[in-house]
């Protein structure tokens, strides 16, 4: 993990660098990410499961074909390594001043990468995300100065783009949807990119996941007693 926000000179993903998007994904430690699932899957599995989504997140975005690079933000020593080995950079949260503050921190760093770069911000807890339909919200993010996505409940955001040249401005974290209205950035329209919005906090929204159909990791905790896949 590099502390000094410098990130390594290969931040492709396994496919190679295609798009033009560095995406900035932040994660909390294990033991104290995603605390609303615990009553649904235990204490035990509940910090596996937060790896497991942000992992199913970063291989979709890096198989996604606007994305060039990922930056994930995490002090996690166990999420450091198992994203970078996906091709994500990571860069430690030296700001520990919260998730807007570890967001524009990663920005910064991506951009210090590739200066032209329009970066976008984007959730860590997205395991069904599917890589083509956050490539038509990404094209949809680069026809403004700042766009934003709304989350499944159309409460919180998902997504929040800044153009080359601009700043991010994030304002994560409750209802954060208006807040990023009230800063002028555009929302993007939902239809059809359900799996960029769908979230994941409570046992509920799980359920919502898996019925849209989760990645890999995800899917292989079986969570909530999801039965073993069938043989192919």
């Amino acid at each position: 993990m590099r502390k000094d926000g410098e990130l390594p000179a290969n931040t492709a993903g396994p496919a190679g660098p295609t798009g033009s998007w560095s995406l900035v994904v932040p994660l909390k430690p294990l033991p104290l990410a995603k605390s609303r699932l615990a009553g649904a899957v235990g204490p035990m599995l509940r910090p596996r499961l937060a790896l497991a989504f942000a992992q199913d997140t970063v291989a979709a975005a890096l198989s996604c074909p606007a994305v060039r690079d990922v930056v994930v933000v995490t002090d996690d020593p166990l999420a450091a390594g198992a994203l970078s080995a996906l091709g994500a950079a990571v860069v430690a949260d030296a700001p520990a001043a919260g998730l807007n503050a570890a967001l524009a921190y990663g920005a910064d760093a991506a951009r210090a990468r590739r200066p032209g770069a329009p970066v976008a911000a984007l959730n860590a807890d997205l395991p069904a995300l599917r890589p083509a339909e956050l490539s038509r919200v990404l094209g949809m993010a680069g026809q403004f100065p700042r766009a934003f996505l709304a989350d499944a409940a159309e409460i919180g955001t998902t997504l929040l783009s800044a153009a080359p040249g601009m700043e991010l401005l994030p304002a994560f974290g409750g209802a954060s949807r208006l807040r990023h209205l009230s800063s002028g950035a555009v929302e993007i329209p939902p239809d059809g990119v359900t799996s960029v919005r769908r979230d994941v906090d409570t046992g509920a929204d799980l359920r919502a996941a898996l019925e849209l159909g989760v990645g890999p990791h995800t899917a292989e905790l079986r969570p909530l007693g999801e039965p073993e896949p069938e043989p192919a």
